[in-house]
């Protein structure tokens, strides 16, 4: 058993799927777990209710975390109420569902996936540094699509690229005091996800993966409690691939 006793945690994205899974599996290991939400109040508030059910203080702070002002009121706000930092879990993004050609996307769609998926993790990234305690833990969730690509999904493909580099690049910078690393689901059955089961889409998914099954959020949850734990303490700048064997990369 993972002991996360005596420590603190921050989830952005934590009102639903990947997150929300994370969220309460870190409470469950013994953490006090922050999260954060962009519109999902009433499903971040019932997250928070199961975290303290399970006996560990929580907090929930709203807004756009590309926004430096949200990103400041959030780590003012982990500042008073946890004193600093152990683990933070940067997991808050979108995914566009249409499917357009990149000669066809509006310039609007590509800024806003950039945003909601870049953006916000360097604007709450440099934020919530200072506030993470040595030894502490720093969890990117990218993406399959970082990896290989995803046409007609350039702009969220890039996004998830982008942060891999990302995690290598902090896993340097702060070696002498941080384990920085990366998890890299593929399909997870999360709301997130919902347009692209169709039943017939959901089929040739589930095909696709060589495990046969389509990942739930708690399958990606458990690989980000890994490297939240002392067990990867030797472990930095790595990205954990946790697709079903759909994605091969060394």
């Amino acid at each position: 058993m993972i002991d996360l006793g005596g420590q603190t945690a921050l989830i952005t994205g934590g009102s639903r799927g990947i997150g929300r899974a994370a969220a309460l599996l870190l409470a469950r290991s013994g953490a006090d777990v922050a999260i954060t939400y962009h519109t999902r109040a009433r499903e971040a508030d019932a997250t928070a209710a199961e975290i303290r059910a399970l006996g560990r203080r929580a907090f929930v702070v709203g807004g756009d975390l590309a926004d430096p002002e949200v990103a400041q009121r959030l780590a003012s706000g982990l500042e008073r109420e946890f004193g600093g930092l152990d683990i933070f879990v940067a997991n808050a993004g979108v995914w566009p569902a249409e499917e357009v050609r990149l000669g066809d996307m509006p310039v609007k769609r590509w800024r806003t996936t950039m945003q909601a998926n870049l953006d916000s993790v360097f604007v709450s990234t440099r934020a919530i540094l200072p506030l993470i305690r040595a030894g502490g833990r720093v969890v990117i969730v990218s993406s399959t699509a970082g990896q290989r690509g995803e046409a007609f999904h350039s702009d969220y493909a890039a996004t998830k690229g982008a942060l891999i580099s990302l995690t290598k690049s902090l896993a340097i910078e702060y070696a002498s005091s941080l384990v920085v690393n990366c998890v890299a689901p593929g399909w997870v059955d999360t709301e997130m996800s919902a347009p692209a089961f169709t039943p017939a889409n959901r089929e040739a998914i589930r095909a696709s993966i060589p495990i046969g099954r389509i990942a739930s959020a708690e399958d990606i949850a458990g690989p980000i409690l890994f490297l939240c734990s002392d067990f990867a303490r030797h472990v930095t700048g790595e990205v954990l691939n946790v697709n079903g064997g759909s994605v091969l990369c060394g």
